[in-house]
């Protein structure tokens, strides 16, 4: 796992320019045009171009988007800076805003990740070096235009900050006349609508000076770039839409669409219950599998890219659910807190039974050398299952390969220290992306009749006795008798907890080693090593 996934593609806090990761696609062939006439710029490449037009210089857009250059005019064109490109990233120096940095990002260390617009400046048009300026701004947020090459940052170097709304920081630089394509990191601290004035002065042959102001409309986030006015005119009336948990009317589920969650194996009643903990350590409801719906917003919208291919063919898009909070986008990891290490022989077993939905999902970690841990892959066959230690909370990486509703159907189980197996199985709903209303979307089981994708393309190989094509034999109904006589006490909603023999595929005892030690602290929680099955996919 490459580094930028630890440090920030874009920490600007050390020059101090930002202040403070649902995705509307308007691109394509042709570009798609705004109410007002604008064209909406979201994905492929442009370069701002100082352009001698008749002895007079005119900043331009060189739009290679739809695989044909056409020349913009700025004022005719509006920015989209898509949901996808929000990060939330770690850097090495400190700034007045900490370490940490929430915001969106244009040609950052993520980009080959992203489906986001890939703005460039082009300095060969102007006949001689120009002078370029940000004479004026108007944001909801910070904004820096800067390079940081990521061995820099390996090194403590700070970034090179060219143009930023902090008048503190550079608010000019030179743009060589033999430059072509330059991609420097544009960094955007909030979501919303930007106008983004930039000067460009250069000198003539025979001594004179020429100038051009233009103002360019950048809509950042979860805007309908459609709806705003491109140049300097007015923001639109409707703000971003909202973020957060939501409550929906159509289908009774509470929805999940961001923050903290666990999935819980907690000790009820003298058994094991499957539940789902929303919200912090101090602050938390609890919820039954079949009462929520979690949405994989369209900003967790990613490219597979060459060492994460397991998941499908480099460059297509996967949906991805990370292994540090980005605000904005579900967090899911896993709890066994509750349990006393002394209450349990052996570890808590997490199993994936099977997997309804349009695409694959797969759960896996970075590897103790090279490659991932693939933990659960629907991909090559379910079954899948891990085992996670007592009184322990950790993280894992999530990916779904399409859109649409998912159904996982989870077992959950352990063995008591009197030798008696408890466990519970549920299905969980998920909502990947908008081409759904999660909203609408029954909770737990549901009634779809999707199809139930086993095996993939994905070319991992299968452990042994795990890549069936249908799910594992049902976990007895009836509670199991203990060498000592007790049974497994129904939960007291009436919901009966499952015993766990014969119904988990068989697991390995390789050991879950964190992807750095930066991360280690989150990956293990509360002390916990875990024993996964481990199927390395070298990178």
């Amino acid at each position: 796992m490459s580094k930028r996934h630890t440090y920030a593609a874009a920490v600007i806090t050390a020059a101090a320019v930002l202040t403070g990761a649902a995705g509307l696609v308007a691109g394509g062939t042709p570009p798609a045009r705004a109410a007002s006439g604008a064209v909406v710029l979201d994905e492929g490449a442009v370069d701002l171009t100082p352009r001698l037009v008749d002895g007079e210089l005119q900043l331009q857009i060189d739009d290679r988007t739809s695989g044909t250059e056409v020349v913009r005019e700025p004022s005719e064109v509006v920015w989209h800076v898509v949901p996808e490109a929000k990060s939330f990233v770690e850097g090495p120096l400190q700034g007045p805003l900490g370490s940490l940095m929430d915001a969106w990002y244009l040609n950052g260390w993520e980009a080959d990740q992203i489906f986001a617009l890939e703005p460039g400046w082009n300095g060969t048009e102007a006949g001689s070096d120009t002078e370029v300026t940000l004479t004026g701004f108007e944001g909801p947020g910070g904004f820096a235009l800067y390079d940081w090459p990521e061995d820099d940052s390996y090194n403590d170097i700070p970034p090179d900050v060219h143009l930023a709304s902090d008048p503190a920081v550079n608010t000019s630089y030179t743009l060589g006349k033999d430059t072509e394509h330059a991609v420097p990191t544009w960094g955007f601290g909030s979501e919303g609508v930007y106008r983004l004035t930039f000067g460009a002065s250069t000198t003539l042959a025979d001594g004179t000076k020429v100038s051009d102001t233009e103002t360019l409309a950048v809509a950042v986030g979860n805007v309908d770039p459609t709806d705003v006015l491109p140049g300097d005119g007015s923001t639109p009336t409707a703000g971003p839409s909202p973020t957060g948990t939501v409550t929906p009317t159509g289908s009774a589920a509470h929805v999940i669409d961001d923050g903290h969650l666990d999935l819980a194996a907690r000790p009820v009643d003298g058994g094991l219950r499957f539940q789902i903990k929303e919200g912090t350590a101090y602050d938390y409801e609890w919820y039954e599998p079949d009462e929520v719906v979690l949405h994989v917003v369209p900003a967790a919208k990613k490219k597979i890219t060459s060492d994460t291919d397991f998941l499908g063919a480099e460059g297509d898009p996967v949906w991805w659910l990370p292994l540090a909070q980005v605000s904005g986008i579900l967090w899911p990891g896993w709890n066994t807190e509750e349990w006393e290490p002394s209450a349990l022989d052996g570890k808590v077993t997490y199993q994936v039974d099977s997997l309804q939905g349009p695409g694959t999902m797969a759960v896996f970690s970075g590897g103790s050398l090279s490659g991932w841990d693939l933990w659960i892959n629907s991909g090559d066959g379910l079954p899948d299952s891990f085992n996670h230690s007592v009184d322990a909370h950790s993280h894992s990486y999530w990916a779904f390969t399409q859109e649409g509703v998912y159904r996982t159907k989870f077992t959950v189980s352990a063995t008591l220290a009197d030798g008696t197996k408890v466990g519970d199985t549920a299905t969980i709903a998920w909502v990947v992306g908008d081409d759904v209303d999660p909203s609408t979307v029954k909770p737990g089981a549901g009634g779809e009749a999707t199809a139930t994708p086993t095996v993939g393309a994905s070319g991992s190989e299968s452990p042994t006795g795990t890549a069936s094509s249908s799910p594992s034999a049902e976990p007895s109904a009836e509670p199991s008798a203990s060498p000592s006589g007790a049974t497994s006490a129904a939960p007291s909603d009436g919901r009966t907890p499952t015993t766990a023999t014969g119904a988990l595929a068989s697991t390995g005892s390789g050991v879950l080693v964190p992807l750095g030690a930066s991360v280690a602290a989150l990956l293990v929680g509360s002390g916990a090593v875990w024993a996964v099955r481990r199927r390395k996919v070298q990178r």
